[in-house]
């Protein structure tokens, strides 16, 4: 009988290992998925790449996050060792998305899947999906955030502002200047609104790789040479980084007083400076984009692509990217002000309380 007994068990430990090993196979011929970010100098693409590898592991894939650091050639050359080594899809935020053409012609030759991730990959036919939120929205809502600030809407005016657009190599930033523009140029066009520097449009307003310190200093150049005898009532900012450059400009020359408050400043990615900024009275707003949404939308696209299913989108007709028209999944932005920031950053679990104490 012990004999008998001896024989089960070891037959069973047998069946075990035998699933153990069936199971370290399986998840070892996982799909690799090959994430490309631009920078780790922004809060943001840390919290995108970790929120992608995490929701990307749960589902069984193996990961291979890399940041390029706003370096081109860089991220060129992370994303063909990508394709070099097997990856089955690669999800890429581009620093530039007109320099990837070559190495997604490599990609498609090897049927690898390529998801733009909230930054449009340009003039290529090689990019497959596009996952990012409303960034026309994003700019609608960061200027009726100044039209709130100043109170437009109650016939006050006219007010001084100043324009700044983001990078011009992210396609993003004319999309959030377009947004924004649809919203104040009226209230210019009335004189409500008046950009006292005349530079207006993206080719005038741009900040190259949305540097916050590029953005002090055209700010330092325009009080310099446009409000020697006058204030500055708003700043259209298209993302937060800019934003806290603005404010250390304007700091520099006595705003944030009582008798010469801070302009109406908006922003954009709600991170945690910013948010501190808001709380100090120096900046109006911001525009919150949940990246664990995005991460799982962008991990359904690559589910879905992988497993031979039809990937959902939400637009098929808005971003061209000079070569074709990518199918798009857009996620909705929330502004986020000085009474609601708690309750849309903290209650959601997307920081903690004392992160701002």
């Amino acid at each position: 009988m012990l004999k008998l007994k001896t024989t089960f068990l070891a037959l069973a430990l047998a069946g075990a290992a035998m699933m153990a090993t069936g199971l370290t196979a399986s998840a070892q011929d996982k799909a690799t998925v090959g994430i490309a970010m631009p920078t780790k100098s922004s809060a943001r693409w840390i919290d995108d790449g970790n929120n992608m590898v995490k929701v990307l592991k749960e589902r069984g894939y193996n990961t291979d996050l890399q940041y390029a650091e706003d370096d081109i050639p860089n991220q060129l050359s992370q994303v063909e060792n990508m394709v070099t080594k097997g990856a089955k899809a690669l999800v890429i935020a581009a620093i530039d998305g007109t320099t990837l053409s070559d190495v997604l012609k490599q990609a498609k030759a090897k049927g690898i899947t390529v998801i733009a991730y909230d930054r449009l990959i340009r003039g290529t036919p090689n990019v497959d999906y596009y996952a990012t939120f409303d960034n026309f929205q994003v700019g609608v809502l960061q200027a009726q955030s100044i039209e709130q600030g100043l109170g437009l809407k109650d016939g006050k005016g006219p007010f001084n502002i100043e324009l700044f657009g983001g990078s011009p190599d992210d396609n993003n930033a004319y999309f959030f200047y377009n947004g924004a523009m649809s919203v104040l140029k009226p209230y210019i066009d009335s004189g409500k609104l008046v950009v006292a520097s005349g530079q207006m449009g993206m080719d005038k307003v741009a900040t190259l790789r949305w540097d916050g310190a590029t953005a002090q200093a055209r700010m330092d150049n325009l009080l310099s040479a446009y409000y020697g005898n006058k204030k500055i009532n708003a700043v259209l900012s298209p993302y937060d980084g800019i934003s806290i450059g603005i404010i250390s400009s304007l700091k520099g020359v006595g705003y944030g007083s009582a008798d010469q408050p801070m302009p109406v400043i908006s922003g954009q990615d709600a991170e945690v400076p910013s948010i501190k900024a808001m709380l100090r009275g120096d900046q109006y707003s911001t525009i919150f984009k949940d990246t664990r949404d995005l991460a799982k939308v962008t991990a359904d696209m690559v589910d879905a692509a992988l497993g031979g299913k039809q990937v959902a989108v939400n637009d098929t007709k808005t971003y061209e990217n000079g070569v074709k028209t990518v199918p798009s999944y857009l996620l909705k932005p929330v502004v986020v002000y000085k009474d609601n920031w708690e309750k849309v950053l903290v209650e959601s679990g997307y920081y903690k309380k004392a992160q701002f104490q």
